[in-house]
């Protein structure tokens, strides 16, 4: 089986959060808040493409935005991927 590549989009993953953030009709504070940080500055990186969330924090925003870790992140590479992927045979 061919390895699959795939790469994370940092700066459109952050623009899809800040779309869903909005549609949520929440604000960078409310999110600041929903994940206990005592400043926003994390928050803002995300949605400014400077850095990604945790696995954690992914899981946070998900349950917050009503949607899944996969929709969060915007990611290209191989077509491999989706619902046709198998298992590698052991």
């Amino acid at each position: 089986m061919d390895p699959i590549y795939v790469s994370i989009q940092q700066e459109q993953t952050g623009n899809r959060i800040k779309e869903l953030i909005s549609n949520e009709g929440y604000s960078v504070r409310d999110i600041q808040e929903f994940m206990g940080f005592d400043n926003p500055q994390a928050v803002y990186k995300w949605l400014k493409g400077k850095s990604m969330p945790s696995i954690d924090n992914l899981l946070i925003l998900s349950k917050v935005l009503h949607t899944s870790i996969d929709e969060l992140i915007v990611y290209t590479g191989d077509d491999k991927l989706g619902a046709n992927t198998k298992r590698p045979s052991r």
